[in-house]
């Protein structure tokens, strides 16, 4: 490959996730191109060159990244096909397109854990809303959709025969109910050399309307041997798929202390967003780290890190205000991430803010005056 500062990098996926790739990206040099469907994309401003086109249409892909040097995704939903074509022809893929096909369909990244001896919940797949009905699972359990869900969709609670009317008529797993404690997640870089390194555990408290991140605390409080345990689960996986970039796995606590794999994300995620201050490495350094096959830097916690996720609020359709934004900045620690999206709508991810403290209580104080101080209206 060439040097980091002569590769051309392409980004499929012009979010909030590729904009804040591209603001690490500027300390190496490094020229970005970016695909997006969305001609007011985050990305749009910040990268060298911009190209409004569908991500899942195959000559689009493939013409966006046949003259790039290295390709990168800051979203799933990508054309693989294409992809599939430009690595045969030299074009460098990470992840690699294999691995994101697997990531796609949340039915193979089942069936993946259970051949490789990951931890996860009992699942079955099925094909129609028809088929789930005959199968008699005991309620309640949890439908996916295998394609397709993202952010709390395409996730639907099963509690009972009338819920049953309102299921997912598409290719789906059904899982067991998790009686889970906490949700946790730990995220896992590894380069091409097969050198890896993983942060610090972290715990998730979910908002239950928007069925997203909410808060996100670093490092965990739970023992060295929950937290050894997680990451040693990362590890494997990211390994048994023989990956190159940043692997997010999100999983379960359960009462009884076993940990369950929930998710994989290939790609830059939610649950490291704190990074950017918490941490010696940011998750988005780290990414650019591993696909360009640099040396992993140290994951080490600065401090203690809460994350909160701007969403915006529920009524609120139009042209993006921040409400008690000046007064949050009054207070020491507190780190404000606009993600550039001009309109909002209710539960949409518009930014985050990390609260930073060696006080892990007074962090956690700060965090919920903010919630109740920020809002993102119309």
């Amino acid at each position: 490959m060439k040097s980091i500062s002569q590769t051309r990098l392409g980004i499929l996926g012009g979010g909030q996730l590729g904009r804040m790739l591209i603001q690490e990206t500027i300390n190496y040099n490094i020229s970005v191109s970016v695909l997006d469907p969305d001609a007011d994309a985050p990305c749009k401003n910040i990268c060298d060159y911009f190209e409004i086109g569908s991500l899942s249409d195959y000559e689009t892909v493939y013409n966006f990244g046949k003259n790039l040097d290295l390709l990168t995704i800051e979203i799933e939903k990508v054309n693989i096909e294409a992809l599939e074509e430009l690595e045969k022809q030299g074009v460098t893929i990470y992840p690699q397109p294999r691995i994101i096909r697997l990531i796609q369909d949340k039915g193979l990244q089942k069936q993946f854990f259970k051949e490789n001896d990951i931890p996860t919940s009992a699942f079955q797949l099925f094909n129609s809303k028809e088929q789930l009905a005959e199968a008699n699972i005991s309620f309640p359990f949890i439908q996916k959709l295998r394609k397709d869900g993202y952010d709390g969709k395409g996730v639907k609670r099963i509690a009972n025969e009338k819920d049953l009317e309102e299921a997912f008529d598409q290719p789906s797993l059904a899982e067991n109910l998790v009686d889970f404690e906490k949700e946790i997640a730990v995220i896992v870089a590894r380069n091409a050399n097969g050198e890896m390194k993983t942060f610090p555990m972290v715990e998730m408290d979910f908002n239950p309307e928007a069925n997203l991140v909410e808060f996100l605390i670093s490092p965990s409080t739970y023992s060295f041997e929950i937290q050894q345990r997680a990451e040693e689960i990362a590890k494997n996986i990211a390994s048994g798929l023989n990956m190159v970039g940043i692997l997010a796995v999100e999983m379960f606590l359960t009462p009884d202390l076993q940990i369950l794999v929930n998710e994989l994300a290939p790609r830059p995620h939610n649950s490291g967003h704190q990074t950017i201050e918490g941490n010696y490495t940011s998750q988005f350094d780290q990414h650019l780290r591993a696909i360009f096959n640099l040396p992993l830097g140290s994951t080490k916690a600065i401090a203690n890190a809460i994350m909160l996720n701007l969403l915006g609020e529920n009524g609120h359709n139009g042209i993006a205000e921040y409400e008690g934004l000046e007064e949050i900045l009054k207070h020491e620690g507190v780190y404000v991430h606009l993600y550039g999206k001009k309109y909002t709508k209710p539960f949409r991810k518009m930014g985050h803010v990390t609260i930073i403290n060696e006080d892990r209580q007074k962090a956690i104080e700060t965090a919920k005056y903010i919630k109740e101080t920020i809002k993102v209206k119309a």
